[in-house]
């Protein structure tokens, strides 16, 4: 019997997301290839309505010097109606050639169907051009507080 459930659990833990949990999975994938690959057209479908002119606007001036060399979702964690997505970026500038890398904590939120990407900062690693810095928390922690994606300022 314990055997069972143990076979039962690991081939669990091998399935593919859930159908409910497939839709976040996919936009975040939709996103993060689209952004690794340099197809912001495809990434920005995953953005707001009134920020994808801005984000396409920002990635196409990034694109001129940073390279993404390798992107991993590491972590879907859905809430509901709002989910957290961390992500590994490996990169580098042209500019510069040293390689770094970089995980970012993305805050999604379900829109009418669509997923949609509401906030991305840094987690920790080194600092990524496109990517914004945690906001400090005036408690003495830090916290995500700017709802802005790409790190403009509101």
């Amino acid at each position: 019997m314990m055997r069972s459930v143990l076979i039962a659990l690991t081939l669990a833990a091998c399935m593919p997301p859930s159908t409910r949990g497939a839709a976040l999975y996919d936009a975040a994938r939709t996103y993060t290839e689209g952004v690794r690959w340099e197809r912001f057209e495809a990434a920005a479908v995953v953005i707001p309505p009134a920020e994808r002119a801005a984000f396409l606007d920002e990635r196409d001036v990034l694109a001129k010097d940073l390279r993404i060399t390798d992107s991993e979702i590491t972590q879907v964690a859905e809430h509901g109606r709002t989910a957290e997505v961390s992500v590994k970026h490996a990169w580098y500038k042209d500019s510069e050639g040293t390689l770094h890398e970089t995980v970012v904590k993305q805050a999604w939120e379900r829109q009418g169907k669509a997923w949609r990407l509401v906030d991305e900062y840094r987690s920790r690693g080194d600092e990524m051009p496109g990517v914004r810095e945690r906001d400090p928390d005036p408690a003495g922690g830090t916290a995500a507080s700017t709802p802005n994606a790409r790190g403009a300022e509101d």
